[in-house]
């Protein structure tokens, strides 16, 4: 079996997390690293027994080594790495959000198009065994009508952390892109697109959102309570309430462990365990696709990216919050 040969684009955290999940998948391969510093490019490379490690972005995009591309640079650099892989003919998983907003996201799928190549944001989460078996739960009507649920996603960054580029505007900072985008998928995945109204508040610090709350209101009743901060930690669970009981799902974007409550007093804790640490199927379901000559997924499709990055517009504009790349009109 050939297997699909992925190069990093970055080396933070969350490139490191994708370079250990990777070993875990047969059907892929970790052949390359690019970062904009021969150094960095060395150490990661060294780090993970990377075979060729580049000190630019570009010289990886016009390489022949690699098939596909994991974009795990700050938000703000996501179109013009993924552009610049996809321009290049280089298939795409581009870390989440995958654009700063919905036009940067549209400019995104229309390159992939143009190039003939697979594009998918990385909502790991989507994927994941816990939110998979949820789903099927749901479907059953386990807990009978859908009503509300809730989801918190709020940690607190260190002293010396206070320079990341989450706390950046230019950077697409803030945590309603960074965490609150898990928030909002959860919402969708349980009750729907059918929005009648959403409302927001929010904490700045330099101009970014450190702790934002939303309720979005559907047309059937129903409420989605999303919170995410960066300097205010909560615990980090979700709930999703039905008719006839509710779900508790800690860490709840990705839950390993569903915990049911029903109104009889009956209840149920179902283990739902990773293969890893959570990317694996992600990297799988490219390959999956891909081999299949697709460009698209058809879980994490391009129209949940794009519904799910205009409500975060939405959501920016009722707290105040606006980011250079929303005065810029960058056709590519």
């Amino acid at each position: 079996m050939k297997k699909l040969r992925f190069g990093i684009v970055g080396t933070g955290t969350i490139a490191h997390r994708f370079a250990t999940a990777i070993k875990n998948v047969e059907e892929a391969e970790l052949v390359a690293v690019a970062s904009r510093t021969k150094e960095n490019a060395e150490k990661f490379g060294e780090e993970f027994d990377i075979p060729v490690r580049f000190d630019s972005y570009e010289k990886m995009a016009q390489s022949d080594v690699i098939d596909a591309a994991y974009i795990a640079v700050p938000h703000s650099g996501h179109i013009t790495c993924s552009c610049l892989m996809m321009n290049n003919k280089k298939h795409v998983l581009c870390e989440k959000p995958m654009a700063v907003n919905k036009r940067e996201a549209e400019e995104m799928f229309a390159c992939a198009k143009k190039n003939n190549v697979f594009l998918m944001e990385a909502m790991w989460a989507r994927l994941v065994p816990g939110t998979i078996k949820m789903l099927e739960l749901v479907k059953e009507g386990v807990l009978g009508d859908i009503l509300a649920v809730e989801g918190k996603f709020c940690y607190t960054m260190d002293e010396d952390e206070m320079d990341h580029h989450v706390f950046k505007i230019e950077n697409g900072g803030g945590s309603l892109l960074d965490v609150g985008v898990y928030g909002l998928n959860f919402a969708s995945w349980y009750l729907g697109k059918d929005v009648e109204k959403i409302n927001a508040q929010a904490s700045l610090y330099n101009g970014t959102d450190s702790h934002t709350a939303v309720l979005v209101k559907y047309k059937n009743s129903s409420i989605a309570d999303i919170s995410s901060a960066t300097l205010l930690r909560k615990p980090n669970e979700g709930f999703v309430y039905g008719s006839k009981g509710y779900a508790y799902l800690p860490r709840f974007y990705a839950p390993q462990e569903i915990k049911l409550q029903f109104n009889n007093g009956e209840s149920e804790t179902i283990s739902v365990p990773y293969r890893g640490n959570g990317f694996e199927e992600q990297i799988s379901h490219v390959c999956k696709c891909v081999s299949e000559g697709l460009t698209s997924s058809p879980v994490i499709t391009p129209e949940q990216t794009l519904y799910i990055t205009e409500q975060m517009d939405e959501i920016r504009n009722i707290i105040g919050i606006e980011y250079p790349q929303d005065k810029t009109v960058d056709i590519r």
